[in-house]
């Protein structure tokens, strides 16, 4: 695996172009980012010497894609109609922050469909992602929509690859579009990671479902929760219940060689972000070790 791209969500204080730089000093070849408070609604403004400088840094420490998380307020496919125009308005934020910023990609959750039916909610996510795409000219730049897989919680869309795929399939024809698959959402919305006989049955779901090529993130977490739990916790590589080896399984897949990778883990103290981006570095190209010899560290 040539220049593998690892990476870490990482904070703007300071300046987004800051961002590249923390990037760089924790050793990361890619990182995300948001381009506006999480949980307002109100948009940020891009400073466009700041978006300069970002590009700059990019430029000069080789670190790419640069992937933008869309704010947790989203919920495209809301039974109520004031969110969900809420929601398609700052969508349309999210995009044109994202193009001014020049991010390779831009990562989704679809939202909620409680109040309708799933297939309602589907319906409902393509359509109000086309209308906030609606008018933009993406064929020409280097920039992709991804959908994200969930957790698994009721009425949460996205908490199976089929989900997934069917959005994906629906926009195709909209918009550049693709996935974005998170470990420790697959692990604890019931796929099987962890053995190597369950990682390699999820791994065809993957191809039969979503496919190879049009998974270009993985949202590489492990999880406080237990598998099927349906509870999104996320945890530093190797403490939690996926354990390391499947995140070394993951990263010497030749089948996710195009993809970046990038942690989303609890910085519970300082330099935990490095330390994170050392391990899973650390584990590639590297033969897996057998759970007895693992159980005896």
């Amino acid at each position: 695996m040539s220049n593998p791209r690892i990476g870490f969500h990482l904070s703007t204080a300071g300046g987004v172009f800051k961002a590249a730089e923390r990037a760089h000093e924790i050793g990361a070849n890619t990182f995300q980012i948001f381009s506006s408070s999480p949980r307002m609604w109100r948009p940020a403004r891009i400073d466009a010497s700041h978006a300069r400088q970002l590009t700059e840094l990019r430029r000069k420490y080789d670190c790419t894609p640069m992937v933008i998380h869309t704010s947790y307020l989203v919920n495209l496919c809301s039974q109520s109609e004031e969110v969900r125009k809420k929601s398609v308005a700052a969508f349309r934020g999210e995009v044109e922050r994202a193009l001014a910023l020049g991010a390779e990609y831009l990562v989704l959750h679809p939202g909620s469909w409680r109040g309708l039916t799933r297939e309602e909610g589907l319906v409902l996510a393509a359509a109000s992602i086309a209308e906030a795409t609606d008018g933009f000219n993406l064929d020409d730049v280097n920039f992709r929509i991804l959908i994200e897989n969930t957790a698994g919680a009721e009425f949460s869309l996205g908490s199976s690859f089929d989900q997934v795929a069917e959005l994906i399939t629906r926009l195709r024809p909209v918009v550049p579009i693709g996935a974005c698959l998170d470990t420790c959402h697959c692990h604890v919305a019931g796929y099987d990671l962890v053995s190597p006989e369950g990682y390699e049955e999820t791994v065809d779901l993957i191809k039969n479902t979503i496919g190879f090529a049009d998974v270009r993130v993985w949202h590489t977490n492990d999880a406080k929760a237990a598998r099927g739990s349906k509870l999104d916790r996320h945890q530093q590589i190797g403490k939690g219940t996926i354990g390391l080896e499947p995140f070394r399984r993951l990263l010497n897949d030749k089948r996710f060689r195009h993809c970046a990778f990038i942690a989303e883990v609890p910085v519970d103290e300082p330099g935990d972000d490095a330390k994170n981006v050392q391990t899973l570095r650390s584990l590639i190209a590297t033969s897996a070790k057998p759970a007895r010899a693992r159980s005896k560290r």
